[in-house]
């Protein structure tokens, strides 16, 4: 393997699934940097979970090539196990089992001999504020207690390759910035980690992500990147009046978009439309002359949005 391979802890090429008539992952290239942070965006059925199965090697394409760590996916699927971690959006491990148990049988699962197992475990109860659960039962904790431990479970053994498929759903906002704390920590540490996600503030957290729809990457690159390359001016309005501007917005045909938030709206014009700040004030002030109108940069999810759509316009 060249140095250059080497930097990369995923490749793909043309990667692509298919189950009967649904092309579910369709010609996905991905390079994913080691000891990165790399995310997956997009919606439900956008391909998320399918691409991440075929790259741990639990789902075979249908065509392209898949390299994990080095290795040569599926062919080398089982020798790939003993070094990556899987953590889903649903609790995979045991209600009936408390803690302690579950951490156990994973360690178990790992062959992991057993005075380092005890010790590792000690590791992880203390390091996910887990040591006064030890013997409770699993289905009984609360949903960041779940997750905690779902992620002591998926790390027991120190993958090199941490997968994550929407881990955070159904946890509370204090939970989730723990929770990525702790992604930072293991990155730092050199552990490369892809998580899929919903949440475009989990998304812009990420070193580098990828935008998914409908089984095609969209748009990849760092969150600043994306946001320059999507070629769309934005603007944000400030009006009492916003249902009367808003409605009057979209009667322009050069307007992408507008996105009301609260008392603001949100406005993508393509960069090719000159004069566009000017004449968003002209219609503004038609219904409100005291409305504000200032240009801003573009966040991830205007990105999303302007990516996405044009996917949509040209299917």
């Amino acid at each position: 393997m060249s140095p250059q391979d080497e930097a990369y802890a995923i490749t793909t090429e043309g990667l692509t699934r298919q189950f009967g008539s649904l092309l579910a992952v369709n010609k996905i290239n991905l390079r994913v940097p080691a000891g990165s942070i790399y995310g997956f965006l997009g919606p439900n059925g956008s391909g998320k979970s399918t691409t991440i199965r075929m790259l741990c090697g639990l789902l075979t394409p249908s065509s392209g090539k898949v390299t994990t760590l080095g290795m040569d996916i599926p062919r080398q699927a089982e020798k790939l196990k003993q070094r990556i971690g899987y953590m889903t959006q649903k609790f995979s491990l045991y209600d009936d089992l408390t803690v302690g148990e579950n951490l156990q049988f994973v360690g178990e699962i790992y062959a992991i001999p057993g005075k380092a197992r005890k010790q590792r475990i000690a590791e992880l109860l203390k390091e996910f504020d887990l040591e006064d659960r030890t013997r409770q039962l699993a289905g009984t904790l609360s949903g960041g207690q779940r997750q905690r431990l779902a992620l002591a479970a998926s790390i027991f053994h120190k993958p090199d390759l941490l997968f994550l498929d929407e881990p955070t759903g159904g946890v509370d906002p204090q939970n989730r910035r723990d929770f990525w704390s702790t992604l930072f920590t293991l990155a730092e540490q050199g552990t490369t980690i892809l998580v899929s996600t919903h949440y475009m503030d989990e998304a812009e957290r990420c070193h580098r992500l990828a935008i998914l729809e409908s089984g095609e990457i969209v748009a990849d690159g760092t969150p600043a990147e994306l946001g320059e390359e999507i070629a769309m001016q934005v603007f944000e309005i400030a009006t009492d009046k916003v249902n009367e501007v808003r409605k009057a917005l979209l009667e322009w045909d050069q307007i992408f978009s507008v996105t009301q938030l609260g008392l603001h709206l949100r406005v993508l014009i393509p960069d090719s439309v000159k004069g566009a700040e000017e004449k968003i004030i002209s219609c503004v002030e038609q219904f409100d002359a005291s409305a504000s109108v200032k240009a801003v940069e573009a966040n991830l999810e205007d990105v999303f949005v302007a990516v996405t759509e044009k996917q949509k316009e040209a299917q």
